[in-house]
């Protein structure tokens, strides 16, 4: 079944059209969800920017183009179509999708302790229905986010995890979804529902590429539930297709002293928003959210971070480093907010860019709302360009003026990719960097 979605009455046919041949047709808790959720797609439509939270980021690229919704999938891959996907030399429970559908035939689920449960979400529905109806969509607010709600009204298909008590997943979980051979403008709707009890430690990669420079839209939630003193380190890596289109939202719900460190890596897609949003929800809560957004040609990359400390106790740290080459333009809006009962809160929101070329454009907005009286709350931002002074001190020790400033690119880089804990996906990173600088970027330079 092909789905043509272009207008808001033409979403509004298309959703009832898979309720009516769903396979949960009979979960009334589920239709109850979706039912509600295009509603308020309906009637919020796209954001514009007269909208504060969309103000740097015109949408009409993504509005204007009609996207079709493929039920099939895609074309076979082979264990060879992915291979330049994956981490060298590390062992991971990999769940793949193409075109937004689950692949068994690419994936690899490695035996888990006792009570960890590693599926795709479809088939989680049907199997972990109380797990399922407990947690899905009561994280992620769709009344007043058209790209949750557009998502939301149209799940199909993600990643589900649950990792049970006083576990430690020493493999981490890699969600790799794929487009590929795409003849016209497809959107898929991944949704991830990952869910930590208390005493357990996890890391878990989405990974969004493409195998062919094609437009598409992934729209995308992943919803997390941090259980008690439980650490969870969440990676974002997009290499996506120089047309793609990307919405993507991580929303981290925070117990009694867990930690959180989530790491974004944005190279690819013509139009990418990256959302982040974890609530401290309880005492003694830490949360380290750090970023590297890299652009060139007329990229256009907003990320959107809202950090909410309600309880006592918590810190929280922003780290977001960009790059900018040729006309491209990147976005940086970080909210801290602290409620009325986070008392003794520390947040920090540090956001640093870099600007290779003179047409190159950052909209950078830290923003704190405190609303308690005993906190310690800062944040900044810097722009500017590469320090030539640093350039002659490097080239008066015999490096080429290239090579000083590849080398003064790779330490502003290194700030965010260091605190990576997994060598391998730190390994893996480090080669896209490396691969972005020398694909014309810093020849760029020179002109």
């Amino acid at each position: 079944m092909e789905l043509e979605l272009k207008d808001i009455d033409s979403y509004m046919g298309s959703f009832n059209k898979l309720e009516k041949y769903s396979k949960w047709s009979n979960f009334k808790w589920l239709h109850k969800i979706r039912e509600e959720a295009i509603n308020s797609f309906s009637q919020l439509g796209y954001p514009t920017q007269q909208d504060e939270d969309w103000r740097f980021t015109n949408l009409a690229p993504i509005s204007r183009t009609s996207f079709k919704m493929v039920k099939n999938g895609g074309p076979k891959l082979s264990s060879t179509d992915i291979q330049q996907f994956i981490f060298s030399g590390l062992s991971c429970n990999q769940l793949v999708y193409v075109n937004g559908k689950y692949s068994p035939e690419l994936s690899t689920l490695k035996p888990v302790k006792d009570g960890v449960k590693i599926k795709n979400l479809s088939q989680a529905i049907d199997d972990e229905r109380d797990l399922i109806e407990e947690h899905l969509s009561h994280y992620a607010e769709f009344n007043n986010d058209a790209f949750s709600a557009l998502n939301t009204a149209f799940i199909e298909d993600g990643a589900f995890a649950f990792i049970p008590h006083g576990t430690i997943l020493n493999e981490p979980i890699h969600l790799l979804y794929i487009s590929s051979n795409n003849v016209v403008p497809i959107i898929t709707n991944p949704r991830n529902l990952i869910i930590i009890e208390d005493n357990c430690q996890v890391d878990i990669v989405e990974h969004y590429v493409s195998l062919n420079d094609v437009a598409y839209f992934s729209n995308v939630v992943t919803e997390v539930v941090v259980g008690e003193n439980s650490l969870l380190d969440h990676y974002m890596i997009e290499r996506e297709s120089q047309k793609a289109f990307n919405v993507s939202t991580l929303r981290v719900q925070q117990k009694r002293s867990s930690n959180l460190t989530s790491h974004s890596v944005l190279l690819g897609g013509s139009l990418v928003r990256n959302n982040v949003h974890p609530v401290l929800a309880g005492e003694g809560c830490h949360s380290l959210i750090n970023g590297l957004f890299m652009s060139t040609g007329r990229q256009h990359m907003d990320n959107f971070m809202k950090v909410e400390h309600a309880s006592p106790h918590c810190d929280s740290r922003q780290l977001y480093n960009g790059i900018l080459d040729g006309k491209s333009r990147g976005v940086f809006h970080g909210r801290i907010i602290v409620h009325k009962d986070a008392q003794k809160t520390d947040a920090k929101q540090t956001n640093r860019n870099l600007l290779l070329s003179d047409t190159a454009q950052i909209d950078t907005k830290p923003q704190l709302e405190i609303y308690a009286d005993d906190v310690k709350c800062t944040h900044g931002a810097t722009i500017g360009q590469i320090d030539e002074n640093a350039i002659f001190y490097i080239r008066s020790r015999g490096l080429s003026e290239e090579s000083a400033r590849a080398m003064l690119l790779y330490a502003f880089t290194s700030e965010s990719l260091k605190s990576m804990k997994v060598e391998q996906i730190r390994n893996y990173v480090e080669k896209l960097v490396s691969d972005w600088f020398t694909r014309g970027n810093l020849i760029q330079l020179n002109s």
